[in-house]
């Protein structure tokens, strides 16, 4: 990356002391600019606020499984939070396992749910304990989006992944306000979608698909783009063939990036960056690995990658950045980059 770009931006350690946290999510219309971060095992959600963490949680929620991969993954607030007080969350329970998405309401308390509005909106068979993606954004489309994992175990072994029957292995989308939400399949052949986000400008879709054993990659779907796409999981690996060495990778969608098991083991998918603070990264689409603490930015722009740069070495020279998790923006459009460690970081001028 250019000297002149790397030499203005830093990560700034902005909280720590949060348990497992896996999401950093703002409210839209809150006025106080709250952050709410996700702490998965402990099943808590998190506030908080001028950079101070509040005692009380937002919400609690009990009996959830606590694999490496299980527990309290997803967070989203209603469009018209502000006035209807909807948020959604995704977890997986203690027994069997399956993945819950449901909805709650704030209470008269407004750093408070109210545990009895809850609504369940659908609930996902889960044959294993792993890859449960577990993600919940709102679209500009205005409905519902999960991403659900092939359901676990190694190389797919339902095929849910090509299973046009199967939820598992899946981008879904569901109409939150239907008074029976069925969820709608829109894309397939993913295996594990660890973070997947909308770009808040062009509504380009970038989905961080976590490999089998030798591939991390990025696939992205343009926001004029209607149309349904198949990422290839379990034919495929990223870009290579898994099951065969030759095998016919026609009607596939392919990643836009991937990296091999050599420079990390676990891709986390970040955001479009669109804040003011940092110009210069305007446009640019973040991800980082959760084994080696890698972290880069690419440009996507007509179909191409351009721009593809890798900013550990430039801002993170004492190697603080491990396990991450997820990362988040705040009402401004900054980039933040959570760690599982419980400490959160922010992209900033220098």
């Amino acid at each position: 990356m250019p000297k002149d770009v790397a030499e203005k931006i830093q990560l700034v350690e902005v909280a720590r002391g949060l348990g497992r946290p896996v999401a950093l999510v703002v409210a839209p219309g809150d006025a106080r600019k709250r952050w709410f971060v996700v702490e998965q095992h402990a099943g808590r959600i998190r506030i908080i606020e001028n950079g101070k963490l509040a005692p009380k949680p937002f919400l609690s929620l009990s009996n959830l499984s606590d694999g490496n991969e299980q527990g309290l993954l997803g967070l989203a607030f209603h469009p018209q939070y502000a006035t209807n007080g909807k948020f959604y969350v995704n977890y997986t329970d203690a027994d069997p396992g399956d993945t819950h998405i449901v909805e709650y309401k704030v209470s008269a308390d407004p750093d408070v749910a109210d545990p009895a509005s809850r609504r369940e909106l659908i609930r996902i068979k889960q044959p294993y304990s792993n890859h449960n993606g577990g993600h919940v954004v709102f679209g500009p489309d205005g409905k519902l989006w999960t991403g659900m994992g092939d359901g676990g175990s190694a190389g797919d072994p339902q095929n849910n992944g090509q299973d046009p029957k199967a939820l598992l292995g899946k981008m879904l989308r569901l109409d939150a306000d239907a008074p029976k939400p069925v969820p709608e399949l829109v894309h397939m052949g993913v295996r594990n979608p660890w973070r997947f986000s909308f770009d808040a400008k062009t509504g380009d879709l970038m989905i961080a698909d976590v490999g089998q054993n030798k591939w991390e990659y990025v696939f992205a779907v343009a926001g004029t783009d209607k149309r349904n796409h198949n990422f290839g999981w379990n034919v495929i690996e990223g870009n290579h063939c898994f099951l065969r060495k030759n095998c016919k990778k026609d009607g596939f969608t392919l990643p836009i990036v991937d990296f091999s098991h050599e420079e990390g083991c676990s891709i986390t998918g970040g955001f479009v960056y669109r804040g003011k603070a940092l110009p210069a990264l305007d446009g640019r689409y973040f991800y980082a690995d959760y084994c080696t603490g890698l972290l880069r930015s690419l440009k996507w722009t007509d179909g191409n990658v351009r721009e593809h740069w890798d900013w550990k070495a430039a801002i993170d020279r004492e190697g603080i950045l491990a396990q991450v998790s997820s990362f988040g923006v705040d009402h401004d459009g900054e980039l933040y980059v959570v760690e599982l460690t419980g400490k959160i970081y922010k992209l900033a001028p220098r």
